[in-house]
This record gives C-alpha cells, sequence and structure tokens, in this order.
C-alpha cells in the first residue's frame, strides 16, 4: 500500500493538468479515473476498469465497498476508512450513466499538523489548504455541503457516496 501511495505522490509532482478521457501521464495530465487507473496498474492491481463508474462497479462486486449516507464528516461510516482507498462521489458534473458515479480519488489520511483529511488524483478546481487547484494534486477530503441537494437551479452538486479497499492490497 505505501508503494502504491508513494507512486501516486510522485505523481503530482510533474505539473500535469486536468485532461479529461486521459489515462496516461505522457498525455500531460489525467483525469479522475485515469489516474486511478494508472496507479493501480502501475502497482500490479488486475482487473481495473478505466472509468469511476466502472471503477466503482467493480469494488461492489467484490464486496470492498463502504457506503455512506451520512454527510457529517465524523460519521461511524468513516470508521473503516483507510490510506489507499478509493473514493467515490456522484454529481460533479452532469451525466447520463448508470450508476451515475463521476469522480474518483485516493485517499492519504489525515495530516499530522492538523488532522485534515487529504486525498490525491486529478480535478479542476478542489482546494487544498483553501487553494484552489487544477490537475494532479493532494486536495481536502471534504465533505460537500449538507445543505444542496444534489439538483438545484439547474446545477448539479457533487455528493459523495463511499470508499472502497482495493482487493488484492
Amino acid at each position: 500500500m505505501q508503494q502504491l501511495l508513494t507512486s501516486a505522490l510522485e505523481l503530482t509532482t510533474r505539473n500535469l493538468d486536468y485532461t479529461y478521457g486521459s489515462a496516461d501521464p505522457a498525455n500531460g495530465g489525467m483525469d479522475c479515473s485515469g489516474f486511478v487507473y494508472f496507479v493501480l496498474k502501475q502497482n500490479g492491481v488486475e482487473g481495473v476498469p478505466r472509468d469511476s463508474s466502472e471503477q466503482y462497479i467493480w469494488l461492489r462486486r467484490a464486496g470492498r465497498f463502504e457506503p455512506v449516507v451520512s454527510q457529517k464528516d465524523g460519521s461511524f461510516e468513516f470508521d473503516n476508512l483507510k490510506p489507499g482507498d478509493l473514493l467515490f462521489w456522484t454529481g460533479t458534473y452532469a451525466i447520463q450513466r448508470d450508476p451515475p458515479i463521476t469522480h474518483a480519488m485516493i485517499y492519504l489520511g489525515r495530516e499530522k499538523k492538523t488532522g485534515t483529511r487529504v486525498m490525491v488524483g486529478a480535478s479542476d478546481g478542489r482546494t487544498y489548504q483553501s487553494q484552489q487547484r487544477f490537475g494532479v494534486s493532494v486536495f481536502d477530503f471534504k465533505m460537500p455541503r449538507a445543505d444542496k441537494g444534489e439538483i438545484e437551479d439547474g446545477k448539479v452538486h457533487p455528493r459523495f457516496v463511499g470508499y472502497a479497499h482495493i482487493p488484492g492490497l
């Protein structure tokens, strides 16, 4: 697991953009599920699907998924969350997909100094320490605001759906 996290963090040093549809850092960027796909394949994980919805299905079928219904960061539903787990959201952008999973990241753990949960992956505007970031980076793992519905004023709002342990690790 440590090797997987090290290789994920190494990608953050390459100044990679968020590039929709890319799973190869040689393209100058990656999208969220492409990042997850590349890191897992690079570390010998077999059978990894390419897109976030298929990654979610893969982990649900393997019995590795932990749903999170609560909208509170301190919920008991996070008791089994460990570094290296995959994190999943719906509603990060509008798409017709079943299941409607639209975003995936890799959980890093809590920062020692602040206790803040952090994750690594590719995004087009999430924050880290209150600074907006684009591309492959480390990001704060925050629960979406509880006062927002999934669709409000014609805009789609993200909802965290859960996390999963990677098979074989």
